[in-house]
């Protein structure tokens, strides 16, 4: 008999289960799949009561709707100015053509650019250069969004700002932005290096193939590609302030959803565009996919199912603090993996909190959960925001990104990242370095 406080976790848990698996089998498009779920958990959750229409709507993070949306008007207006086109020749001519030296490229400037700007962002801003790339020389797309998404995730660790849970982390646990350089920096690098080592090995076939196209690549004029230089200009401005108000937003009492938003008013506003064409841009089934799994996961947490994984996963820490680090790390990693990384996160901050209080040393506990929530995200289509991101920019090409593809790149690099980050984070406990 299962008793009443059970059977909404149960109840939460299939629901959840079945949604997932729809979203990997790929019968139905994935937003389709996700809305049912939403709508699902909500009715299963009115009739037990665990789970009110006021829950879910709380459950919806705004901020990050409002960013996807504000930062896809914003790119939406720059796409008519023929900007993408112009860093694309630009960067193929740099590469000389060759795609596995672009590849490399581009991941790292999505990395660096990922370290001060959130992962979300970094990837609206590099997609569409991706793709005119790809147009231009004549190449798959689909490793190119891989890995840049993968290796911008992995970059964000680095760095108090960027990635999400990062900082719930630094707040919970008074950490600043030099204490994540310090400790996590060091460790980004070394599993970033594996990843992309790893992604080329695995993409070798695409990216050091030579495309046929490369006399006609070189002779190309960049300058030519710009279509609109007034409104170019006009947009490379707004976008200018735009990261200027990222890399401040948080001192003056700004979201950065409501940035993403003053950036696109003020485009909207220097550009007068055409309503319809400034709309279409918006990739309203990413927004509605996001909400629902929002929805989704907000029942799954009111069901108490988040509590009992992370109690179970601290309760180790009586254990000794390396067991603690691995099982917290590696816990995260596969939890992010399959659920949003941020509810997970806030579940485990009271109770690392709590074991803070009763006298353990925890901190090497904070440093394990940032590295698992933030390596373990790239193992899944729907692990990271930027990796449904990329799979939806990819539905517009002759070469989508299915989910069985994802999986077969991304959870390598997210095992092997975190190997190394279990391997150095042992290592940084016993030099007593965390």
């Amino acid at each position: 008999m299962i008793d009443a406080p059970t059977l909404p976790m149960i109840l939460a848990s299939a629901v959840f289960g079945l949604t997932y698996f729809g979203i990997l089998a790929e019968r139905l498009h994935r937003t389709v799949v996700a809305l049912i779920g939403a709508i699902a958990i909500l009715a299963l959750g009115s009739w037990l009561s665990f789970y009110s229409p006021e829950q879910a709507s709380a459950a919806i993070d705004p901020n990050t709707i409002i960013l996807l949306f504000g930062m896809m008007i914003i790119v939406g207006l720059f796409r008519a100015t023929g900007f993408f086109e112009y860093l694309a020749i630009k960067a193929a001519k740099l590469a000389r053509g060759r795609p596995w030296l672009l590849f490399v490229y581009l991941g790292l400037a999505t990395s660096l650019v990922s370290m001060i700007l959130d992962n979300v962002t970094t990837i609206i801003l590099m997609i569409p250069v991706t793709m005119s790339l790809a147009d231009i020389l004549g190449i798959p797309i689909a490793p190119f969004l891989i890995g840049e998404a993968i290796l911008s995730n992995i970059g964000g660790v680095a760095t108090l700002i960027g990635d999400p849970p990062n900082v719930l982390i630094g707040s919970a646990a008074g950490l600043t932005f030099t204490d994540f350089v310090v400790h996590l920096a060091p460790i980004v690098i070394v599993a970033w290096i594996a990843a992309l080592g790893v992604l080329l090995l695995f993409f070798r076939s695409a990216l050091f193939k030579q495309p046929a196209n490369i006399e006609h690549l070189l002779k190309m004029d960049e300058h030519r590609a710009i279509i609109d230089r007034r409104r170019m200009i006009r947009i490379l401005a707004v976008l200018a302030g735009t990261i200027i108000l990222f890399f401040i937003h948080e001192r003056i009492g700004l979201e950065s959803g409501l940035v993403a938003l003053i950036g696109a008013s003020a485009g909207l506003i220097l550009i007068r565009p055409d309503a319809q064409e400034a709309l279409r841009e918006v990739h309203w089934d990413v927004l509605l996919f996001f909400i629902s799994l929002f929805i989704i996961v907000g029942g799954l947490e009111a069901s108490g199912a988040f509590d009992i994984i992370a109690s179970a996963l601290a309760s180790l820490a009586g254990r000794g603090i390396v067991l603690a680090s691995l099982s917290i790390l590696w816990g995260s990693a596969i939890m992010s993996a399959i659920v949003d990384n941020v509810p997970f996160t806030i579940a485990m901050l009271p109770i690392i909190v709590g074991l803070g209080e009763r006298g353990i040393a925890v901190a090497p506990l904070w440093w394990a959960l940032a590295l698992g929530v933030g390596f373990g995200g790239n193992a899944t289509p729907v692990g990271a925001t930027a990796n449904v991101l990329a799979i939806s920019f990819s539905d517009k090409t002759q070469e989508p990104i299915t989910a069985s593809m994802w999986l077969r790149n991304g959870l390598p690099v997210a095992i092997v990242s975190c190997v190394i980050a279990s391997i150095l984070d042992v290592l940084g406990i016993y030099l007593g370095l965390f």
